[in-house]
């Protein structure tokens, strides 16, 4: 038998020193007749509860001799969470003590995922119920203890006002919602962490910022060609030609290219001249210093760009990676130091996190932290810590903590803000639920707690710690509370409906 790991029922009522299981006005199966009852009804009940392979939730009007009722079984798969779609289910109920078992079977589901058992009973007292689960899904035993039969219903407790709280959603919507699926919460240990907020920047050294070396004007020939934003670029890659003004940089740069020549002229001339012995060899050695000084003043004028044969300047790129900007209109006249591109190498990439002041002595050395960009769920690591500021931010009262993560596929954008978890690296001890149990409500970690088979709690949570994986919460969820992990966006969206969703139980 599949050990068995919780049984809920929605009220337990206590006579005559016997604990039997009762419920509130019942939500759905059975309910179509009886939510016309009177207030003095017998009330029925219902359990939930889970084995290692299955999901029992299971509604069954008062259990009173002689009068034989319909039960409503619901079973789920819980490998992938769909409702149990053929196999034979037994119920056979023991009573304690003395009497012969009231033994029940259906060959197969009445619908999807639900059996409708009637067993009638000729005795009062209290049962144990087992359920005998054979279905090519699953195979599996079920045990359900105290169960009360009363001799007659005026004897049986009566229905209550009120019916169940919390948030509805029924099991034909659990089994209709893709990907839906629950969890235990679990005594655990995660690696300690907090959180922060942050932003993407460029790495050092994968960020230039191209500038025009002298004044001139943009080249219309060939400006169609130049890189976009977005577009990716090779190192040395020409992005634009421009062609000398007279201003002050243009006039410089013109005078630096005639010196040049002028150095290269007298640098032939004195070789000439030595190879006939018409001059010593120390002019030769002072012409070529004057030829690579030449060169290097050219250069400079020309900022990284490479000077042509006809005076015109090519700005290149001076690393790989893509433009980020492009600041240029075709025949117009830029100064010197106008910015005409930007160009990132997305890389690898920084999280620059705001770190709280009173945060900033735990956060780990040699621990990675680990990130959500704005507007995608998924969680995303750093390789290393670069560095930890040292200066509080006197308006933001924030410490800059950078680390370092890998984008090789550029899905990371540079500016795009990020949550982080910022680990400690000490591991701590406590309640631990999946990492995708944990949503975000207007900056508050929040989940969704099934309660019982159909019935589900918003919970408020304090979250401690957090891997990949796994999240250690502090206070909000206790162990052996059964967590939504899949789909509760779903289970959210039920919980902003404002009206009683139809039970739609087809028994």
């Amino acid at each position: 038998m599949a050990s068995l790991h919780h049984w809920y029922p929605l009220r337990r009522w206590n006579a005559a020193g016997t604990v039997l299981v009762g419920a509130a006005v019942l939500a759905g199966c059975n309910k179509a007749g009886r939510a016309q009852a009177t207030a003095a009804a017998p009330a029925g009940g219902a359990v939930t509860l889970w084995t290692d392979s299955t999901e029992l939730f299971m509604e069954h009007p008062a259990l009173i001799v002689g009068a034989p009722d319909k039960f409503a079984v619901h079973l789920t798969d819980l490998t992938d969470f769909a409702p149990l779609r053929s196999g034979r289910v037994t119920l056979r109920f023991t009573p304690r003590g003395s009497g012969q078992p009231v033994v029940v079977a259906q060959e197969a589901p009445r619908s999807p995922g639900i059996y409708g058992p009637a067993p009638a009973f000729t005795q009062p007292g209290v049962y144990d119920l087992t359920i005998q689960v054979e279905s090519p899904q699953v195979r599996d035993e079920i045990r359900v203890p105290d169960l009360r039969v009363y001799a007659s219903a005026a004897e049986a407790p009566k229905e209550e006002a009120g019916g169940t709280s919390g948030i509805r959603f029924l099991k034909e919507q659990q089994w209709k919602t893709p990907g839906f699926a629950t969890a235990f919460a679990d005594s655990g240990t995660v690696r300690e962490s907090f959180p922060a907020t942050g932003q993407l920047v460029p790495a050092a050294g994968k960020i230039a910022r191209v500038s025009a070396p002298i004044a001139g004007l943009v080249e219309t020939a060939g400006l169609a060609a130049t890189p976009a934003p977005g577009q990716r670029v090779t190192r040395g890659q020409v992005l634009a030609v421009l062609t000398p003004t007279l201003g002050e940089s243009g006039s410089a740069y013109a005078q630096a290219r005639a010196e040049l020549r002028e150095a290269e002229d007298e640098f032939a001339r004195a070789r000439r001249l030595y190879e006939v012995e018409a001059v010593p060899q120390r002019r030769v050695h002072e012409a070529d210093i004057r030829l690579a000084a030449a060169r290097e003043a050219l250069t400079a004028f020309a900022g990284g760009g490479t000077p042509r044969e006809d005076g015109r300047l090519v700005v290149r790129a001076p690393l790989a990676g893509v433009v980020a900007t492009r600041s240029l209109t075709p025949g117009t006249r830029v100064d010197a130091g106008t910015e005409l591109f930007t160009i990132v190498d997305p890389r690898v990439v920084w999280v620059q996190v705001n770190v709280p002041a009173d945060e900033a002595t735990r956060v780990g050395r040699t621990a990675p932290a680990t990130f959500r960009v704005a507007g995608d769920d998924r969680d995303r690591g750093t390789r290393r810590l670069v560095s930890v500021g040292s200066i509080i931010d006197s308006a933001t009262r924030t410490v800059p903590v950078i680390y370092e993560t890998a984008n090789p596929d550029g899905a990371l954008k540079i500016g795009a803000n990020v949550r982080v978890r910022v680990r400690t690296g000490r591991d701590v001890s406590g309640v631990v639920i999946p990492a995708s149990a944990v949503l975000d409500e207007d900056g508050r970690p929040i989940a969704y707690v099934q309660t019982e088979g159909e019935a589900f709690e918003k919970r408020e949570l304090e979250v401690g710690g957090a891997d990949s994986a796994h999240a250690l919460v502090h206070a909000g969820i206790r162990p052996g509370e059964r967590v939504v992990t899949g789909a509760a966006y779903q289970v959210r969206l039920a919980s902003l409906s404002t009206s009683v969703p139809a039970h739609g139980h087809e028994h």
